[in-house]
């Protein structure tokens, strides 16, 4: 074997460690063989995805060199300059017309930090345009909302995963950490032992069986869904009303705590039991259970953690608000052994977010709408503030806004397939229709890249340089193992060549390490400071035996923040705020036509649109087709055995699937995951409303109704695509 290189997984936000290993001589099946890694979030382990991430490296039709779209009205291979002119002989032409909003751009979550630093200085600097956004409004938008508010600042986790272990009580609301991040499940096991897991979820997720069998481990709630707000609004009435508030705690680190119990007044248990469908009697004995584990009351520590499953939802800035509520009436955020966060479901979900693809930020966290932010970051990309556009759309109105009047007429894609992640997909297939111009950069022929215009072939994770940010806030190093195949660029050079041809006197780095010290520079100052970090120190640090470095880092000195709040709040009075919130539903209840709740996730073999597992044979062979999963009592009532295909129908439309019967779903509740497209793509379904204030689509709840499908009227459920 060869010499191995350090890295970490490209999937999720865990971020295992792993070493990529070339084989002799070229003699393996795949480019580089994966080895765990000791790390303190994976504890040496791997999922089946990380275990077979070298396999999409090789993918039989990955993208090598750049596409256009023919007039046969199909993609042929093309050079790089071709492509590149015909990419800015085309956005001159729309801004020529229409202005330079007339250009948006989609990023991703996946992108290393340099990357989607260097996408949103771009869009910015580049194509002037303030339409810009990214998948991780799909993910984190509700979370970030609901801390930034409350805290002060959005830092997924705000102290290190392995925390868990010590606590005598977790509470996870909406994760099923089981399937999505195996290896995290070991952080719980001693709060298993404890009999202190506490799983919010309709489901009998993985996760939620691990309380056990008979609760031995802890306690499974499976409210109705989109009730989660209502069962946290319950627990905080009973800790205030049975005296185990961490009264000291409130009165010294927070502000707002008189209206919020005047709110949760109201959701006495018996009351939200005919709401959220959990027991009284259950709601209490949680609540005493994470009370007795708080500091408060000499318990050991305890911690609340959201996850999409409440997120995703027209409320769920509102859920995010009153577990943040919950967690500081016990007194938990800001000590060691306790507190509150949000489990980052993508890679670089984190950074991703920090440093410029959100449409209303700048790099460090900044606002864009900030007079002194635009003015520090101006002075690091060399332009005039006033240059730097303000906020632009957020993703589900940037999405719904293409090829409309006054909408943008072109659109750039970077580590997203929005045909089949973007809720209510069918419409988003119109708008992308409608466009002038569309441009992927992709490694592989993804449905939305099949939509493209132009495909420009881009590296993979082992093929590169760079940074990630893990769901605990920990700055990682990337590190390439091979060289990437044919004529596939990294996205750097691409925006460095399109800033070029565009006639951008803005300058683009190449090399990902000078890049980095531009982030560190922009950020520098920021909520997000990475000011004290570069590729040199996080080498040096991992050569010495460390685990990355946690933001915020202000200067080359500084050791890190692996906790954040110990002392105080990044808020102007330093204290926490709580703010009351009511629970209003959400935005498409069950209704006569459409009496049955929809839930949607994941699988444990697939990630995200399917894009990259699809296309491994092990994952494939496991987990071949979407499904849709239903209680035997619901089949028995509808006439659906287990196995027959099934139609689901929402206001937006119809898709099928086969029916599995389980005893783990509410009988008033189917759910789907999401990984596929064509005839199964359950987004295609989905509702596109969103939170008010984090702008988060409803993916999570909607009403559907279910039938039997007659195998004459079937579509195949194998096709990969949107249909056109």
């Amino acid at each position: 074997m060869g010499v191995g290189t350090q890295s970490h997984c490209p999937y999720c936000a865990l971020q295992c460690a792993m070493t990529l290993t070339p084989p002799e001589a070229g003699t393996g099946p795949t480019p580089v063989t994966i080895t765990p890694r000791q790390f303190p979030t994976n504890l040496g382990g791997l999922c089946q995805k990380g275990w077979t991430s070298a396999e999409v490296l090789t993918a039989t039709d990955r993208i090598t060199t750049p596409l256009l779209r023919g007039a046969d009205g199909a993609l042929h291979p093309a050079g790089w300059d071709e492509a590149l002119t015909v990419i800015a002989t085309r956005v001159r032409a729309i801004q020529a017309e229409h202005g330079p909003e007339a250009i948006a751009v989609f990023g991703g979550g996946g992108l290393t930090n340099e990357k989607a630093y260097a996408l949103g200085k771009f869009a910015r600097t580049v194509l002037r345009t303030p339409n810009i956004d990214y998948n991780g409004r799909f993910c984190m938008a509700s979370a970030a909302a609901g801390a930034n508010r409350s805290l002060g600042a959005d830092r997924g986790l705000p102290f290190p995963l392995a925390d868990l272990a010590g606590a005598g009580a977790v509470m996870l609301l909406g994760s099923n950490l089981a399937e999505t991040m195996p290896p995290s499940v070991q952080h719980l096991a001693d709060v298993r032992d404890r009999g202190g897991l506490v799983v919010v979820d309709p489901r009998r997720s993985t996760t939620a069986a691990l309380t056990g069998a008979d609760g031995e481990s802890g306690v499974h709630l499976q409210p109705v869904p989109g009730t989660d707000l209502v069962v946290l609004l319950a627990l905080t009435h009973v800790v205030l009303t049975e005296g185990l508030a961490d009264q000291a705690y409130l009165a010294d680190r927070t502000t707002g705590a008189t209206e919020v119990q005047r709110s949760v007044a109201a959701w006495w248990p018996e009351r939200a039991e005919g709401v959220c469908g959990v027991p009284a009697a259950q709601l209490r004995a949680t609540a005493r259970l994470l009370a007795a584990a708080a500091p408060v009351h000499g318990g050991p520590g305890a911690y609340i953690l959201t996850g999409r499953g409440v997120e995703q939802s027209t409320q769920g800035t509102a859920t995010v608000t009153a577990a943040i509520n919950l967690a500081l009436t016990l007194g938990l955020p800001g000590r060691v052994g306790s507190g509150y966060g949000a489990i980052t479901g993508q890679g670089n979900g984190q950074g991703g977010r920090e440093h410029g693809q959100k449409s209303d930020q700048l790099p460090g966290y900044r606002k864009i709408d900030d007079p002194a932010a635009r003015a520090h970051v101006a002075r690091v990309w060399g332009v005039d503030p006033p240059t730097i556009p303000g906020p632009g759309k957020p993703a589900v109105q940037l999405l719904t806004s293409l090829g409309t009047p006054g909408g943008p007429r072109a659109l750039f894609v970077h580590g997203s397939n929005v045909l089949v992640s973007a809720p209510n997909a069918d419409r988003v297939a119109d708008r992308l229709r409608a466009l002038d111009l569309l441009v992927v950069c992709d490694f592989v022929p993804s449905e939305t890249a099949l939509r493209a215009d132009v495909v420009l072939p881009v590296t993979q994770w082992a093929e590169e340089e760079g940074t990630m940010t893990s769901l605990e806030g920990r700055v990682i190093r990337r590190r390439r193992a091979l060289a990437p195949p044919g004529q596939a660029r990294s996205e750097l050079w691409i925006f460095a060549e399109l800033a070029r041809r565009l006639g951008s006197g803005v300058h683009f780095g190449t090399d990902p390490a000078a890049v980095f010290d531009e982030l560190a520079a922009a950020s520098g100052g920021g909520i997000a400071d990475y000011a004290g970090l570069s590729h040199a120190r996080l080498d040096a640090d991992e050569a010495d035996g460390g685990p990355g470095l946690f933001w915020p880092v202000p200067g080359p000195d500084h050791p890190g923040t692996p906790r954040l709040f110990l002392d105080d709040f990044p808020t102007p009075d330093g204290r926490a705020r709580m703010i009351a919130v009511d629970h209003v539903g959400p935005s498409d209840d069950v209704r006569p036509d459409a009496p049955i709740y929809l839930v949607t996730g994941r699988v444990l073999q697939h990630y995200q649109s399917g894009a990259q597992t699809h296309r491994v044979p092990e994952l494939e062979r496991l987990s071949s087709e979407p499904f849709v999963e239903l209680h035997p009592i619901l089949g028995f009532r509808l006439g659906i055995a287990d196995g027959d295909l099934v139609r689901l129908t929402s206001v937006r439309g119809s898709i099928q699937a086969p029916a599995r019967w389980t005893d783990r779903i509410r009988p008033d509740t189917v759910f789907m995951p999401f990984h596929w497209s064509g005839a199964g793509s359950v987004n295609r379904i989905t509702t596109d409303a969103t939170d008010p204030i984090s702008h988060m689509p409803e993916f999570k709840v909607c009403a559907v109704s279910v039938t039997p499908l007659i195998p004459a009227a079937a579509e195949p459920l194998a096709a990969q695509g949107v249909a056109s």
